[in-house]
């Protein structure tokens, strides 16, 4: 494409901050050795999606965040990547410190949990303090519904910022991981979402399983912006033929292509930056008749719009 690209979802592999927090639940409740052989049992799904891909096997993350920094920078210029947006990376302090080493070429959200009872009070100072410039969520992580009342403030704090607000919905963790909880839907969002029409929600991975909600809220709320991340694995379990590319298709249809948001969900190392997804979604893109301005918006400038960065 004649213009560099702005991956919108990528995670910072930071050593010993991997664990999520429906994990450390299950090991509480029924032990470590049942959660390991939960995930042993699963290995052969993981084993056969990194043969689908030619992924190689992935190393543990390096102890110094600086030396990853670097691997990432070496990936941009590889693969004429502007700038990367890292959703996630150990945890504020940790992440704000990675982009202020490199804030040309580095964005970060701050991911803590919205039930902390400062939570509102660390994402204003995450936003104007620490550089980080929106907030990453995963619904079925959380220990009470996202629409609870009691997280108003965390949305008043967003809305003052104009951040853009990124959760995950559907399965976590892929295969041994989590399939249901009562945040599973991104439904579930519709009011909130309706309450604050000034904040941008990206929804990731095409809605994850839950294309026809995504669809619904996305219609109904001009403030729901989809995110393209990841290899969507889960439209094999749908029970009906779905791709990529259809799901490229509908969204454009229903939306356009102002509220589609690329990204690869890329994380970890040798893998670094997953071309291959890049390289499928625009393929899609192309075979759809988008135009080169279209191209545009879904690969760079709907989310440096929404993160204000040419102001």
């Amino acid at each position: 494409m004649e213009f560099k690209m702005i991956d919108s979802h990528v995670h910072f592999d930071v050593k010993g901050y991997d664990i999520l927090e429906f994990e450390k639940q299950y090991i509480e409740q029924y032990g470590k050795e049942k959660w390991l052989k939960l995930q042993s049992k699963n290995q052969y799904q993981s084993k056969k999606w990194a043969q689908a891909w030619d992924f190689p096997q992935r190393q543990p993350a390096d102890d110094d965040v600086n030396t990853t920094s670097v691997r990432w920078l070496e990936e941009m210029k590889k693969h004429n990547i502007e700038k990367l947006v890292f959703v996630t990376g150990g945890n504020n302090e940790i992440l704000s410190k990675i982009i202020q080493s490199h804030p040309e070429h580095f964005i970060g959200y701050a991911h803590h949990n919205p039930f902390e009872i400062d939570a509102a009070e660390k994402l204003e100072f995450a936003i104007s303090e620490q550089g980080l410039k929106g907030y990453k969520i995963l619904a079925p992580d959380l220990p009470g519904k996202i629409n609870d009342t009691s997280l108003e403030p965390i949305w008043k704090v967003a809305e003052k910022y104009e951040i853009p607000v990124l959760i995950h919905f559907g399965i976590l963790g892929a295969a041994g991981g989590l399939a249901t909880h009562v945040n599973i839907n991104p439904m579930v969002i519709h009011d909130v979402a309706r309450a604050h029409p000034d904040i941008s929600f990206i929804i990731p991975h095409f809605g994850c399983g839950h294309p026809q909600e995504l669809l619904q809220l996305a219609w109904v709320c001009p403030n729901i912006y989809v995110d393209t991340s990841g290899s969507n694995q889960w439209v094999r379990w749908m029970p009906y033929p779905l791709t990529v590319k259809d799901l490229f298709k509908k969204y454009y249809e229903t939306i356009g292509p102002e509220r589609i948001i690329f990204g690869t969900d890329s994380e970890w190392f040798p893998r670094g930056f997953v071309k291959q997804y890049y390289d499928e979604q625009r393929k899609d893109c192309i075979e759809l008749g988008m135009k080169q301005d279209e191209l545009k918006l879904i690969f760079r400038d709907n989310i440096a719009r929404l993160l204000r960065l040419e102001e």
